[in-house]
């Protein structure tokens, strides 16, 4: 469910990815990557089912070999096994070309194919290559995302516009120059693509870079001169806050400016962490920019001098995970629960207002304030709290709530 939205999306083309709508006004959609070995097709497809129960709406699967394509469609069935219908999307470097020929079912199996324009060949077997890919594409009626990455940028085109700017009267800032060659790259590999039989709307672009100023100033240039659906991300974002820090800076101006159709954010995950870390951290960005709503939201103090317990603390934290361990059910129970709002506040400054704001709110004991939690349901007093399991009566009311409320 969208929240009314008052930014001017880029008008941009929509494309279907499997079941999902992406561009064209539709919501902008949540996508993640897996970090298993393709090959094990069980460890590949718990993963992308895991993705797609944190809210992962397009998984993209690596395909570098040839054990990883003939294991494609093991993990489609896998999946539908699981009843999960999440599409997958196959990333392709190198050798793209002759796993999706030599492959076919791995072709059929997957969503949409992603093409990296800077290494899908060179020279005389670039066009060669890229034609091969996209002929496949329309053979099985593929949507196909043209990534272009600054990393691995046609060196060839780079040099080029190095020269002419060079002679130029003018040179331009050799950053600007390299703007201008990611943003040719897909613009370029867009058009042969639809030379060659392709249609408009089954192309999505992105052209990531890793530094957020950089990132931002192309995805301006390429939103101002195409209508293509555009794939948002900040590469090689890093690791824990840093990586979060740098995704939500790039990607929350370009989504406040209207551009951007999916996202994905690349975090480094801490080892034997959670992978679904960077599904969370993208629906977060856009339910706190209001363009989405995923799981209820949940509004929490601080803390100051007049709460030095923790009991705040730890109901915040009880309360946040509850939510979101709730959540991949009452999606299917209860449209319309991701609207709802809980606030958890420390003491009585703001405890009552913030409480009341909210759909259900708790106002804690501060230090030196009695020992009691007012509830406001809906800005209304309801009743008050005490004991040692706060936490767990206040969870019912929750149930309750949501049940009545969307049931």
């Amino acid at each position: 469910m969208t929240f009314a939205n008052p930014i001017n999306r880029h008008k941009s083309t929509a494309v279907v990815v499997g079941n999902i709508m992406l561009g064209g006004g539709a919501p902008i959609v949540v996508q993640s990557m897996t970090n298993t070995d393709t090959a094990d097709a069980e460890a590949t497809a718990r993963q992308c089912a895991e993705l797609a129960r944190a809210g992962s709406e397009l998984v993209r699967i690596t395909v570098d070999r040839e054990e990883s394509a003939a294991a494609v469609p093991a993990i489609r069935e896998k999946l539908d096994a699981m009843n999960c219908g999440v599409p997958l999307v196959g990333d392709f470097h190198y050798n793209g070309h002759t796993l999706l020929t030599q492959y076919p079912e791995c072709a059929s199996a997957l969503a949409k194919y992603r093409i990296n324009p800077g290494n899908v060949g060179f020279k005389e077997k670039k066009d060669r290559n890229f034609s091969t890919m996209i002929e496949v594409a329309i053979k099985h009626n593929k949507p196909i995302r043209i990534g272009v990455n600054w990393g691995s940028l046609d060196q060839a085109m780079l040099a080029a516009l190095m020269d002419e700017n060079a002679k130029s009267k003018t040179p331009q800032p050799t950053r600007a120059v390299m703007h201008e060659a990611i943003v040719r790259s897909g613009l370029e590999s867009a058009a042969l693509a639809e030379e060659l039989g392709l249609g408009h709307d089954k192309i999505i672009i992105s052209a990531k870079c890793s530094e957020v100023q950089d990132l931002i100033a192309v995805y301006r240039i390429l939103a101002s001169r195409t209508d293509y659906a555009l794939h948002l991300g900040l590469t090689e974002a890093g690791m824990g806050s840093k990586g979060i820090v740098a995704s939500t800076a790039a990607l929350a101006v370009l989504l406040q400016e209207g551009i951007g159709d999916t996202i994905r954010i690349s975090l480094t995950p801490e080892p034997g962490g959670d992978r679904t870390r960077e599904v969370l951290v993208a629906q977060e960005i856009l339910q706190t920019m209001g363009l989405r709503a995923f799981a209820p939201m949940v509004i929490a103090c601080p803390g100051c001098g007049r709460t030095t317990s923790t009991v705040f603390q730890e109901l915040a934290q009880d309360i946040q995970n509850y939510v979101r361990t709730r959540s991949a059910d009452w999606r299917v129970a209860y449209p319309g629960f991701e609207n709802l709002s809980l606030a958890v506040m420390g003491c009585i400054v703001n405890g009552p207002g913030e409480s009341k704001h909210a759909d259900i709110g708790i106002s804690l004991p501060g230090t030196g304030e009695l020992p009691a939690a007012p509830i406001f349901v809906d800005g209304k007093k309801v009743k008050t709290l005490r004991g040692e399991d706060i936490s767990q009566q206040f969870q019912v009311i929750v149930e309750d709530y949501v049940r009545q409320r969307w049931g």
